[in-house]
């Protein structure tokens, strides 16, 4: 794994750009035949200080996917004569209906934050032959464009947009960088969706924003490319760093060809985008794995939220139940131009965009099958790296570290590297971790002070063992070591690690693979010998295995 550190001064303006939401402004859609639905609307009525007025409950059908004349009849036309009602969308009607069943209207736009979509509430449309119209839209000329189904989400943030095609989909005008376009920008509303695996987990979602939003992410980011078919995904995945740069969170950046592995380092993952699987794998597998509060998470794939029942097959639902705060998704194939860019979805959560606001400034297609899971008015980014570090006290022992991480990152960025290590050092004193030590470790090799820096991991040590989470630092640290000019104490802290009979294929063949490359560099022939012998045995194995 090659490593940047992204790591500058948060600016101030960064935040200036985007003015808190108002919860007062919100739409919360429930199935009123759900009883969980209607209880997760009030749930977030409450914690957000929605009016209850402002839920709409209609009775629909439970399953995850329905049909076109199911969807306008039990969703549509519904959930538009109470926003005409309500007023918060500036329309009127005449009651008359197009070729779909929708009531037609005269749109001038809507005056909501967000619409909040329940679980319960559907969550795809299937494709309909019988409403198809291939002179609907221009699109239809391209083969792979000729569907109408999608998101039932991506369907309502048109729901102020009088007659729109439902066939292919529609350029978001967000993004279409013409200005004829202002007016119909205008009527798109931002949507999220609350929902996963179990009532919980749905909960959960809003739960875990109104706390991140308070005291601020604690922990790393990931970005994971090289596993996508095409190259611009990986440019969309490179761009993800810079948005963060001014952030101070350590970002790791894993360039091979396969996603993360079980021996990758993944702890705290706070900050998360990658691609391109069917199925979580890797270290998302492991029972035990749970995300920060507030984590976010993108992984592009085609079919990532076709469920969000399960908490076991594509992605989205069992990044839900592994407790992400933040998450988007497809339901069906959307062809990678017109899924959410990483790139331009995290710069806009940076600037201080909501969730469902920052994912609309990511996504080229509306009525398509693009998905937002979360609450539509978290912001990340709420609260600076400043503030964060001045309520500390509240945070807990492990969110402190990774928040004292990010701390020593921005001062070294600052030239005051002086500064960094004597929060290190403090912190050490305080509470002495693993992740706490390989930052004051590589920041003391950034000085020129090896010795230091092998003291510092001299932590590794001192444990009489190492749980799952900490294997893939055993392995940073060796690495350290080496780097330090010490690669025979790395040695022995792989010595250690690979005598462990617990670990998993998955876990011993990479791990193998570096633990030769440092007993090299530590010429202990007697090491690499064995250690070659015993790589050389699982991969016999495994191939014989296929």
């Amino acid at each position: 794994m090659s490593r940047i550190w992204w790591c500058f001064f948060l600016v101030s303006a960064v935040l200036a750009g985007a003015s808190p939401p108002d919860p007062e402004r919100v739409v919360i859609i429930a199935n009123s035949a759900d009883r969980e639905s209607m209880e997760l609307a009030r749930h977030y009525a409450e914690k957000r200080g929605v009016p209850s007025n402002r839920i709409i409950a209609v009775r629909m059908s439970s399953a995850e996917e329905i049909t076109w004349p199911q969807f306008v009849s039990t969703i549509w036309n519904p959930l538009l004569q109470a926003g005409i009602s309500g007023r918060w969308l500036d329309a009127v009607t005449s009651e008359k209906t197009d070729a779909y069943g929708r009531l037609k209207i005269a749109s001038s736009g809507h005056s909501i934050e967000a619409l909040v979509v329940c679980r319960g509430v559907p969550l795809r449309i299937a494709h309909s032959t019988t409403f198809f119209n291939e002179n609907s839209t221009p699109l239809n000329r391209n083969t792979a464009f000729r569907n109408n189904a999608a998101a039932v989400d991506s369907e309502l943030a048109l729901l102020a947009v009088a007659s729109a095609p439902i066939d292919a989909f529609i350029p978001n005008p967000f993004l279409a960088d013409n200005p004829d376009e202002a007016a119909l920008a205008s009527q798109i509303i931002p949507v999220g969706r609350l929902d996963g695996p179990t009532l919980a987990d749905a909960e959960g979602l809003v739960d875990r924003a109104i706390l991140a939003e308070s005291i601020g992410l604690c922990g790393r980011a990931y970005i994971d490319l090289g596993g996508g078919p095409v190259n611009e995904g990986n440019l969309w995945l490179e761009g993800v760093a810079p948005a963060l740069s001014a952030l101070g969170f350590e970002i790791d950046i894993d360039r091979d060809a396969k996603t993360l592995s079980v021996a990758s380092r993944f702890d705290a993952p706070v900050l998360y985008f990658g691609w391109y699987e069917w199925n979580v794998n890797g270290p998302f597998k492991s029972p035990s794995f749970r995300f920060p509060v507030g984590a976010v998470a993108l992984h592009i794939h085609s079919f990532s939220a076709a469920t969000l029942r399960s908490g076991e097959f594509n992605w989205a639902g069992p990044l839900v139940r592994h407790g992400v705060t933040a998450a988007l998704g497809n339901v069906a194939e959307p062809y990678l131009g017109l899924t959410h860019q990483p790139q331009l979805f995290a710069a806009a959560l940076v600037r201080g965009e909501p969730l469902g606001r920052a994912a609309l400034l990511s996504i080229k297609a509306l009525s398509w099958q693009g998905v937002v899971i979360g609450d539509p008015l978290y912001r990340p980014f709420a609260t600076s790296a400043e503030t964060q570090w001045e309520r500390r006290d509240a945070l807990g022992p492990v969110a402190e570290t990774y928040a004292r991480m990010r701390q020593m990152r921005l001062r070294a960025a600052a030239g005051d590297l002086k500064s960094a290590l004597a929060l290190g050092r403090a912190g050490m004193k305080k509470n002495p971790t693993l992740p706490l030590a390989l930052t004051q470790a590589e920041l003391l090799l950034n000085a020129s002070d090896a010795p230091g820096a092998i003291r510092t991991l001299g932590v590794f040590t001192l444990l009489p063992s190492w749980r799952e989470v900490d294997r893939p630092l055993v392995l940073e640290a060796a690495r350290l070591l080496t780097r330090a000019s010490d690669a025979a104490s790395g040695c022995v802290l792989l010595r250690r690690l690979l005598d462990e009979d617990s670990l998993t294929v998955d876990f011993r063949q990479p791990a193998l693979i570096q633990a030769i490359e440092i007993a090299r560099v530590a010429r202990d022939l007697e090491l690499t010998a064995r250690w070659q012998a015993q790589l050389d045995a699982l991969t016999s194995k495994s191939h014989s295995a296929h």
